[in-house]
Parts: C-alpha cells; structure tokens; sequence
C-alpha cells in the first residue's frame, strides 16, 4: 500500500481524508499521477478548489515548505491552478453566471449545490 498521503509535507489527515475519498490512499499514488492531476481528480471527486490547497501540495511535493510559493512562481501556480478548474468543471458550472463562477472562484460565494 505505501506510505500515506499525509507523509508528503504540507498535507494532513484532512487532506488524506478528501484523497482517500478520491481514490488515493498512499503518497506514490500522488507522485505519480503528479499535482496537476491529482487536483483535477480532488475537483471532480467532490473537493472544493481552493488556490492554497493546490499550492500546499505542488509545494509538498516538491519536498518545500506550502509558504515558499511567492511571486512569479505563486502567479504561475495561479494560471496553472484556473486551467485545472476549468478543465475540472467545464467552462461554465451549471446553473451559475459567469460572474457567480468567477466570485465562487475567489471564494467570494459559496458554492450552490
């Protein structure tokens, strides 16, 4: 089975929790899918996106700590993370206006079921 999700730094029993549910129980499992897709798997199993969510774990699996992400590397990561969303939910999530998705994005609006 491998060493859990929660041994790659940056990530906690909460985060083993949501990658268990998706499907990924040890850490080699999300080494090898990578963070890119591994997110789009958390998104599409029922995970909330949330920008520091995605960074922690590009951070951790980096084997750097979440908060080293700054500047040009963190506005990348932002770039990379829109495209994982969109690509997760579709352009547009139904039911909502562009602008309803795009303050959700923000985390401005909760997310409607």
């Amino acid at each position: 089975m491998g060493d859990p999700v929660s041994t790659i730094p940056n990530l906690g029993p909460a985060s083993g929790a949501s990658f268990a549910k998706a499907g990924l129980t040890s850490a080699q499992q999300v080494r090898d899918l990578g963070a890119d897709a591994t997110y789009i798997q958390l998104i599409k199993d029922g995970t909330r996106p949330h920008f520091i969510g995605y960074y922690a774990l590009v951070m951790g699996l980096q084997g750097r700590p979440w908060n080293d992400c700054i500047g040009a590397e963190k506005a990348t990561l932002r770039k990379t993370f829109d495209k994982i969303k969109s690509s997760a939910f579709g352009a547009k999530e139904k039911g909502r206006s562009e602008l309803e998705a795009a303050l959700d994005a923000i985390g401005v609006v909760e997310k409607r079921p």
